[in-house]
């Protein structure tokens, strides 16, 4: 009886034990469930800006391919809040294309954000913003707690559309083992909260389409009317646009073209999304920034890259209407990239087909929105591929002032074509060139060996281009590639200091006057000679970085009337060509020509071309040989004018050779004028007949 109790007594203890022990790890359990949560960073996608996060202090963590140049950053180093996120994160350096976690301190508003290319990223310039913010690596600091959730100035919460609308939407089944896509009006019919968690699987059903050039998924869908401004697309050849090159027979390859387009679609453009209304936190953000209609602030354009570009585009019927889109895609996204606006880059857009049509002008849009907006609208013309009729075009008509031109920034036409033109462009190119005019060819799938027996002018891209060395020119292979060919493009175009066919034998001189002012020319002729110099000088564009115009009058002595550095318009030097007063005495031309390469010549910029045009109207008292010498070891071309009484073999001597295209008799002062057209037409050729590597 006594062991039974016992037994009872410990089988008790032993419960007892067994239920302290399961407490405890209960409690530990329940300890452990009741810790503080680890801190999650909030995701968020490319497009949003730093404006529409109201926390003034915040982590985030960014997706891979932010470097896209849709998504605009303005700023270097402080950043305004219209800028993407994480587009500033990847310029700044702080992150690379594959994404990550980074740190947001938002900070006073700036006065002249500095646009700049780096890391992949074209920033643009701003005259001012309301708020700025800063990036830096993701080190969080002590004592700071950072929300896990942010708060945005709009209900469309950029963080609920993470997911964004994919490519297909897939239902789950019952048994959460196997999916079925859902369909078109299934689709849309998706409420947002279970459309941001569903995963993309196969894509929707497409229509089948062919052609005889490859063609990507995602470009237009036709039930809905949606374009998606990233996809590329190929193209079919109209029979007989180019000949040669005929349209294959349809391969039955399906086009997975309808849905595509959806990815770049937001949820609230597609009825799905209805914001409600919020509260807004504008205790840090100004009022007026917190409007979700905050129109795009107007760039004053890049002044690094200060150029008038025209670009001709192919509208030809060759070409065919996915090609055209993809061309029009392109121009968007170099004009997006160029940072357009009054003090930067302008560009105006001709059309060719049969025969070009000027699209709009230098002045019709001076900001990159504006003109993006203005590519969008444009129509294809037809015909056929008459490059260098568009070419001809664009010389005569497209760079004047009425249209924009400004002058003082380089003119740069970037001429687009499919395959090959259907005329010749060598002949028109060379006189866009001597015009000052910098000829790009973009050349997109070119002739094969098979089709260049249609093409009309062989190796045409080399005979049209500024030169030939091949920054001017781009062969691109397909045009599903030509997106690669948007920031070389860029960066050549606003390397101004290599844009050589800017330089032009009438801007890119120093011109250097050597005048006899002995007596046996005489008062009355002497200002017949400054008219002839007044008049070559009018031929020529005058300014501290063009032309540049020096006088020398000698007689037995010498004296600089003025240096090239002296007067830097055309109307200052007209003037001071009528001061140059009358010296009189003997002719020391020798001297004198010694005298300009020391005095005038030694002083001209190593970018100019040195020319001097010595006047005289006798025979030298001294040694003109020694000097002339000089002047052709020194790089100076001589032109020799002789008047009257002027020795021919002397003039041959001083003058550059050949002597036939250099030196110049006159019988009387009064046929002086009759020379400016022929003297300046040799200045010109020979300046054209450099080599173009």
């Amino acid at each position: 009886m006594r062991s039974g109790h016992l037994s009872v007594s410990a089988s008790k203890l032993v419960l007892e034990i067994v239920l302290l022990v399961t407490g405890i790890h209960s409690n530990k359990e329940v300890a452990k469930k009741i810790k503080r949560p680890k801190f999650a960073v909030p995701q968020i996608n490319c497009d949003v800006k730093a404006g529409k996060i109201i926390n003034s202090e915040f982590m985030v963590k960014c997706p891979a391919g932010c470097q896209d140049p849709k998504y605009h950053v303005y700023g270097t180093g402080v950043y305004a809040s219209y800028s993407s996120v994480c587009g500033a994160a990847v310029h700044s350096g702080v992150l690379d294309n594959s994404g990550g976690k980074i740190l947001v301190q938002k900070v006073a508003g700036q006065s002249g954000y500095k646009g700049s290319y780096a890391n992949g990223i074209q920033s643009l310039s701003l005259p001012r913003w309301r708020e700025s913010f800063i990036i830096s690596e993701s080190k969080p600091q002590k004592g700071v707690t950072y929300p896990s959730t942010l708060t945005y100035s709009s209900a469309k919460n950029p963080a609920a559309q993470a997911g964004e609308a994919t490519k297909a939407y897939e239902k789950p089944s019952i048994t959460g083992t196997t999916t079925q896509p859902v369909t078109l009006t299934q689709a849309l019919a998706i409420p947002v909260a279970e459309a941001t968690h569903r995963t993309t699987s196969k894509p929707l059903a497409a229509s089948v389409t062919s052609s005889p050039r490859p063609q990507p998924v995602g470009h237009r869908s036709q039930e809905m009317g949606l374009w998606s401004p990233t996809s590329y697309a190929g193209s079919q050849h109209s029979p007989g646009s180019h000949p040669g090159r005929v349209p294959e027979k349809p391969t039955g390859a399906a086009f997975q073209e309808s849905w595509g387009s959806l990815e770049s679609v937001p949820l609230g453009e597609m009825g799905v999304w209805k914001p409600g209304p919020v509260l807004l936190d504008s205790g840090f953000v100004p009022k007026e920034e917190l409007s979700t209609q905050s129109s795009e602030p107007v760039s004053q354009g890049d002044p690094n890259c200060k150029v008038d570009l025209s670009f001709l585009i192919d509208g030809s019927t060759n070409i065919g209407k996915r090609r055209f889109r993809i061309q029009k895609q392109f121009l968007a996204d170099v004009v997006q990239a160029l940072d357009i606006g009054p003090a930067g880059p302008l560009v105006g857009v001709v059309q060719y087909g049969d025969i070009p049509a000027t699209q709009f002008n230098l002045k019709t849009h001076v900001n990159s929105q504006d003109l993006k907006a203005a590519i969008e609208k444009i129509t294809q013309r037809g015909g056929l591929s008459n490059v260098g009729r568009a070419i001809s075009f664009v010389t005569k008509n497209f760079f004047s002032k009425a249209n924009g031109n400004r002058g003082g920034a380089p003119n740069v036409a970037v001429v687009m074509v499919d395959g090959w033109p259907t005329d010749k462009v060598e002949e028109v190119s060379r006189v866009a060139r001597e015009s000052g005019i910098n000829v790009f060819f973009i050349t997109v799938e070119g002739a094969a060996e098979s089709e260049k027996q249609y093409v009309v002018e062989p190796n045409f891209s080399s005979k049209a281009v500024c030169r030939t060395n091949g920054f001017y020119s781009f062969n691109v292979q397909s045009w599903l590639s030509l997106h690669k060919t948007v920031q070389p493009l860029v960066k050549r175009v606003c390397d101004t200091d290599r844009l050589a066919c800017s330089k032009t034998c009438l801007n890119s001189a120093d011109i250097g006057f050597v005048i006899d002012g002995s007596s046996s020319v005489g008062t009355s002729n002497f200002r017949t000679v400054l008219q002839f110099v007044a008049n070559l000088s009018k031929e020529f564009e005058i300014s501290d970085t063009d032309t540049r115009i020096g006088a020398v009058q000698y007689t037995y002595e010498q004296r600089l009337e003025f240096g090239f550095d002296k007067y830097n318009s055309k109307n200052d030097i007209l003037s001071a060509i009528r001061r140059v007063g009358y010296w009189s005495g003997g002719t020391s031309t020798g001297a004198a020509i010694q005298y300009a390469l020391e005095q005038l010549f030694k002083k001209s910029k190593p970018n100019k071309r040195k020319v001097m045009i010595l006047i005289t109207d006798g025979r030298s008292y001294d040694d003109v040989r020694i000097p002339a010498m000089a002047a052709y070891r020194k790089g100076v071309i001589t032109y020799a004018i002789g008047i009257a009484w002027a020795a021919q073999d002397e003039l041959e001597v001083i003058a550059t050779h050949p002597a036939r295209d250099h030196s110049f008799f006159v019988d009387e002062f009064d046929n002086l004028y009759k020379f400016v057209p022929r003297i300046i037409q040799n200045i010109c050729t020979e300046f054209n007949s450099q080599p173009r590597n």
